[in-house]
């Protein structure tokens, strides 16, 4: 036992324990120090203040009693007189502590048994440190192991000075592994539990393919190629999207190597995961049809609000496209971060001929034209009678066999329509009981104050108490699945942000709350970096402090999606 061997014994124990565990060898003595300060209190009392100390070179150890000068001395094992301080230092003060020498322990089964435990915690305690401070820098690589044990299809890998996981999800399907096989992984996680420090590895992680690329491919690693996006579904099929920042060299080509022989490498380590190579495009369209290869794209349509692109293929490459069950377009999706919808050039012509029909019919009704002029307007884009009511005259004059005169007569008969149906909607409103203050609120059009009334808010106090859940609807889960709920503005194309700038104006209105009230909340909400509203956050507080303001003032129509 380490404490009662002889001086040199006891630093030829500290030095193995360090280099055994690989921690510090002060780490070592300080555990020793405690230790013999826990058994010094066994013996002395355990109100004792006892301070061990160790030399690091000779190994001689040294008891002290640490005593607190005061005036009065209720209790002589831990307190002493000023007076009798100033004896053994003259510079002793109320308050300071005075070491008192005590003579060597010996140590009996019992201290020596508690002292050993104390060793042991602390030697344990560094080691974790020692090896969470070792792995949590190493999150992000690829290291290598040897599988220890499977437990319930986690696998545990020795990683040489400590203990990792893959968890049965983390593995690609159909994997298996047994004790002593050598593994590959990625880190991903580190955390500090209970039992010690928990290293996550992963096989599935899109990052690990990227990083065996980066080892296989010395331009990745050089930094001269780029991995710009990973996709994967494990054990199956994965894309990566690879940028050259040197002209003169293929990315694609350079990843594929020689004869494929470094995508081999990869695909053999990922238990044959077939691997698309894909070159990068600034440009959304042009990477999203890279992304779908080996499809062939006829045409593309992006909704940039949204982030939605709608891809057409000949008929003969609509199965390629999708993949099997789905798996090209998913791929593709995650790629490039946009949702795809994919149709065949048969269905896209039957649904533009159907929008078109639907639009001509539109405008052959509402502005009482013949079939000629409304397939006209249709075939020029505008999608609403609010479109022609409201656009540029010389755009309708421009179109082929029209002048200024007919464009005046289709946009006086669009706001005539216009007109009627916003005096139909405002006698609706009043039946309903929806009060005239609501029309000052920014944002709300008369079909939204008929939508609102329908759902029994009428006044300024029924908008102020809404949410902007209860305006647009929520998602919630029944039984299982997840169930949409409409809101009393659900199909008004309402963002969540028009919403909640809807209520908070209404809360202003109400009184409820100030507009500098709003403002201070909203400046609470900035994120420290960006240290400016977002537009949404403008919009609210700009339409609060305007109605304040001006209380008989009201918004323009907001014209509907």
């Amino acid at each position: 036992m380490a404490i009662s061997a002889n001086r040199l014994e006891l630093l030829q124990i500290a030095d193995a324990v360090a280099r055994e565990k690989s921690i510090d060898r002060t780490i070592v003595i300080a555990a020793l120090e405690d230790a013999i300060q826990k058994a010094a209190r066994s013996r002395y009392g355990t109100e004792t203040e006892i301070r061990a100390e160790i030399n690091p070179k000779t190994g001689e150890i040294r008891l002290q009693r640490l005593l607190l000068v005061v005036d009065v001395v209720e209790n002589v094992s831990t307190e002493i007189s000023l007076q009798d301080a100033k004896s053994r230092n003259p510079e002793a003060q109320l308050g300071d502590f005075i070491a008192d020498p005590l003579p060597p322990l010996d140590f009996g089964r019992i201290a020596a048994q508690s002292a050993k435990q104390v060793i042991v915690q602390k030697v344990r305690e560094a080691e974790r440190d020692r090896q969470y401070d070792e792995f949590k820098d190493r999150i992000g690589e690829i290291i290598n192991g040897v599988v220890k044990r499977v437990e319930y299809g986690n696998v545990v890998i020795d990683v040489g000075r400590g203990e990792a996981v893959v968890r049965r999800d983390e593995l690609i399907p159909r994997e298996v592994f047994r004790n002593g096989d050598r593994i590959r992984a990625y880190v991903f996680d580190v955390r500090r539990e209970q039992r010690g420090p928990q290293v996550f590895l992963s096989r599935t992680h899109p990052q690990f393919m990227a990083k065996l690329f980066q080892q296989e491919v010395p331009e990745i690693y050089d930094g001269v190629i780029e991995i710009k996006a990973v996709a994967r579904d494990p054990g199956s099929r994965a894309k990566i999207a690879v940028l050259s920042k040197d002209s003169s060299i293929d990315p694609v080509g350079a990843c594929v190597g020689m004869r494929g022989s470094r995508v081999q490498a990869v695909v053999g380590e990922l238990q044959g995961e077939k691997i698309d190579i894909i070159p990068w495009n600034d440009d959304a369209a042009t990477f999203i049809v890279n992304a779908l290869q080996p499809a062939e794209v006829a045409k593309v349509v992006l909704d940039d609000e949204s982030e939605r692109i709608e891809v057409v293929v000949p008929n003969d490459q609509l199965s390629l496209a999708i993949g099997r069950r789905g798996q090209n377009v998913r791929l593709a999706s995650q790629l490039t971060g946009w949702g795809i919808d994919i149709m065949t050039e048969a269905e896209e012509s039957e649904r533009r001929q159907k929008e078109f029909q639907i639009r001509s019919d539109l405008f052959q009704q509402t502005l009482n034209v013949d079939e000629m002029v409304s397939q006209l307007l249709a075939s020029e884009g505008f999608t609403s009678v609010e479109e022609v009511a409201y656009v540029d005259a010389e755009e309708i004059a421009s179109i082929d066999g029209f002048d200024d005169d007919t464009a005046a007569e289709i946009q006086a008969r669009a706001r005539e329509h216009l007109e009627e149906i916003e005096a139909e909607l405002a006698e609706q409103r009043r039946e309903l009981g929806v009060s005239d203050e609501l029309l000052e609120i920014a944002g709300l059009t008369s079909a939204m104050l008929v939508a609102l009334g329908k759902d029994d808010v009428k006044n300024i106090e029924d908008l102020a108490g809404c949410s902007a859940d209860d305006l647009i609807g929520w998602t919630e889960r029944k039984k299982g699945e997840v169930v949409r709920v409409d809101g009393a503005l659900t199909g008004f194309n309402l963002s969540r942000a028009d919403a909640e700038n809807i209520v908070m104006s209404a809360r202003v209105a109400a009184g409820w709350i100030s507009p500098e009230d709003l403002i201070q909340e909203t400046e609470e909400e900035i994120a420290p970096e960006e240290g400016e509203f977002s537009e949404a956050e403008e919009v609210a507080v700009d339409d609060a402090v305007e109605f304040e303001q001006d209380n008989g003032a009201k918004d323009g129509a907001v014209s509907e999606n």
